[in-house]
């Protein structure tokens, strides 16, 4: 019988092989990534545009042009659209990111030319139809108000826009003016400028027979489309930080106020950044971190608080977050800086440190172990310009990194005077 009062041994995996894409080039030059990894019959199809709100001359630009790719096209309309990829089970994911926009198509193999034909009407010839749009726009107008009542919503804003300042892409903060001023000729500028067959790139996962490829390649490979010309120069912004330490946004209605630090850090190309991500997994990244056990497990203030890395072109963000009660707001930001100071001057226990390490390797498992997961973490490579062996040097540094480097990244990184703290709440005095 098992013996259930006696732990089973941490395993460790030995290694780590993550399976690599094969890479073809169509016959119109896009290139065409392939993971056949899967055992049901379903493949995902993700359409990779380089233009995000990076490259774009309004707010709201970039997504609104994705958004509104499913909303009608020259072939069908938009309820025709929804209609067609419900009656052949297919999904249908549309995001707008910071350099890229993705068209994602989950469909079953044997509807994948009804689904195709649908997603190439989609890519090639939108219409940008006017009724759609307002629809749309009123909708996200009445969800910004929604959004706007709640602490954690204006507490995000705000650090975004004191961490990087107004005129970064990151802390340039949506208003509601900023809806008003998308038209349809805004999204037809957008599109023109870059869904264009020489700035995609295209992922298959899942069940990928020669059948797929053949239908992908006679729908997105064999001619040119869209208004090809030169790639769009590559935009570089600096951050430029707001000179305040606190901001304070009132909701005197709050019943409790959401609490945001961050400040800008180490980007993913850095030396030190996979070291980096280890030391915010141990203050503030997983449940059993340093952050949680003290602030929510011996003191109480809050159900949850976190620490992460955000990351952007050529820059990254820790950011910390918690909801509280409004009279625990300063004991809270204390022990925020306690918890760095402890960091900073006593060493990690190597018991800890191993607990750490062992949630990662589970993590970085859990990440890569099917075929979508796996199409996700390629295009997190390219869209991010890292090299194929990010992931084993992510591996390796998990494996590794002692407790004196930890202490060492910490004395450096966590510098407590850059620590930007933003308060979305009812004033307490």
């Amino acid at each position: 019988m098992t013996e259930r009062t006696i732990q089973p041994p941490v395993c460790e995996p030995a290694n780590f092989v993550i399976q690599r894409p094969e890479r073809q080039v169509m016959p119109n030059s896009i290139p065409l990534n392939i993971l056949n990894a899967g055992d049901n019959e379903v493949v995902r199809i993700d359409v990779l545009m380089k233009g995000g709100r990076w490259h774009q001359r309004l707010p709201l630009q970039a997504l609104f042009t994705n958004r509104m790719l499913r909303e009608g096209t020259v072939r069908y309309t938009s309820s025709e659209i929804a209609e067609r990829l419900d009656y052949y089970g297919a999904w249908l994911e549309l995001t707008s990111a910071a350099e890229y926009a993705f068209i994602t198509l989950y469909s079953l193999n044997k509807y994948l030319p009804q689904t195709l034909d649908v997603l190439e009407s989609m890519v090639k010839e939108p219409v940008f139809p006017e009724k759609e749009l307002q629809t749309i726009i009123d909708n996200n107008i009445q969800q910004f108000k929604v959004n706007s009542s709640k602490v954690d919503f204006l507490a995000h804003r705000g650090l975004a826009e004191a961490i990087f300042g107004k005129h970064h892409p990151c802390g340039r903060v949506v208003q509601e003016a900023d809806y008003k001023h998308i038209t349809r000729e805004a999204l037809r500028e957008f599109y023109e400028d870059y869904y264009h067959s020489d700035n995609c790139s295209l992922y298959v996962a899942g069940r990928v027979t020669d059948d797929c490829l053949t239908l992908i390649e006679k729908h997105f490979g064999q001619e040119s489309f869209g208004n090809c010309h030169k790639p769009m120069p590559h935009k570089n912004f600096t951050p430029m930080p707001l000179t305040e330490k606190r901001f304070f946004i009132e909701r005197s209605d709050a019943m409790q106020s959401a609490v945001k630090m961050g400040m800008t850090t180490l980007e993913r190309h850095h030396p030190d950044y996979h070291k980096l991500r280890v030391l915010v997994t141990l203050f503030g990244g997983y449940f059993g971190s340093r952050l949680m056990s003290n602030i929510r497990e011996e003191k109480g203030y809050t159900y949850g608080i976190s620490a992460g890395l955000v990351s952007y072109p050529g820059v990254s963000s820790l950011i910390i977050g918690t909801e509280t009660a409004n009279e625990f707001v300063e004991p809270l930001i204390h022990e925020v800086y306690r918890e760095i100071d402890r960091l900073q001057k006593e060493q990690v226990q190597e018991e800890e440190l191993a607990m750490v390490r062992n949630y990662m390797l589970g993590d970085m498992c859990r990440s890569y172990e099917s075929a979508f997961s796996l199409a996700d973490a390629w295009i997190f490579l390219q869209t991010s310009d890292l090299p194929a062996s990010f992931f084993d040097d992510s591996l390796y540094t998990i494996k590794t990194i002692t407790p004196e480097e930890i202490q060492r990244l910490a004395e450096e990184y966590l510098c407590k005077e850059n620590l930007k703290e933003v308060v979305s709440g009812k004033k307490t005095n």
